[in-house]
């Protein structure tokens, strides 16, 4: 029997890309999923794709960064399936931008859904992830364990989920959560992301390529799908790809210049 058969996952930002592709893993693995995200509509269509194979996969349209919002779709899924073992947090976006070109007011929205919204929804699932021994998977980025150019305030944003991350394993770990940080590089996209262009004006070109023009190759969210549930499986703390990026995160941590050198070579 599957790890995952009769348990329910929570999966923010379902509506496409990588909370799309972890969803897909869930309901292959045998697992009842509930998908969350601003968008009805698309949320829904989402949905019906997944429910063609006769998984049972709910679509509740939400804005995490709204307390009522949360509170209400974590009520849902305990309402239709009587428990939760799995709260994926993806909901989030990236930006662009010089990081003193970037007004505090750029940096606390965006604060707000990379890592405010992120503590909402993991306090309002936290006593049933407990309660089950459950896993919280805290999607975060390879610019959250190095820093990197023009990324406006998306860097500071998941340096504090990985943060968060590692404090939640501390203190909640002994008790029987498993914390998995995900930390990937760019993620393939059917459709570019959208930037401000005033934004990128000021930027090179290379800034604006996904990953901020990292010299890393594209993931494919289904595969890293299958990574992170696989990773789950071991209860893993954390994931990072491609692997080999570890050994920047070491170097920035230990010798700050060499690290610097190597980011700005690499991107």
């Amino acid at each position: 029997m599957s790890t995952w058969q009769g348990k329910v996952a929570l999966v923010t930002g379902g509506s496409g890309g990588l909370g799309r592709a972890i969803a897909a893993e869930f309901v292959k693995r045998g697992a009842q999923v509930v998908i969350a995200a601003r968008g009805a509509e698309k949320l829904e269509a989402v949905a019906d794709e997944l429910r063609r194979g006769g998984a049972e996969v709910v679509a509740v349209p939400a804005d995490i960064t709204r307390q009522e919002d949360v509170d209400a779709l974590v009520a849902k899924t305990v309402d239709r399936f009587g428990r939760l073992d799995v709260l994926v947090n993806n909901a989030g976006r990236s930006a662009r931008g010089e990081a003193i070109a970037t007004s505090a007011e750029e940096f606390a929205e965006l604060m707000n859904l990379n890592l405010i919204a992120l503590v909402r929804c993991t306090r309002a699932a936290m006593p049933q992830l407990l309660a089950n021994r459950g896993h919280l998977v805290n999607i975060g980025s390879l610019a959250g364990k190095t820093a990197a150019r023009y990324m406006g305030a998306y860097s500071a944003t998941k340096f504090a989920v990985s943060a968060y991350s590692q404090q939640l394993r501390l203190e909640l770990g002994p008790q029987g959560l498993h914390v998995l940080l995900v930390s990937p590089g760019p993620i393939a996209r059917d459709e570019p992301r959208a930037y401000s262009a005033e934004k990128l004006a000021s930027l090179p070109p290379s800034a604006r390529k996904p990953g901020g023009g990292a010299k890393v190759g594209l993931l494919r969210a289904d595969k890293l799908a299958e990574q992170i549930l696989n990773a789950c499986e071991r209860r893993k703390p954390e994931l990072v790809a491609p692997g080999r990026a570890r050994l920047v995160f070491a170097i920035t941590q230990l010798w700050p210049t060499l690290g610097d050198w190597i980011v700005r070579k690499m991107s």
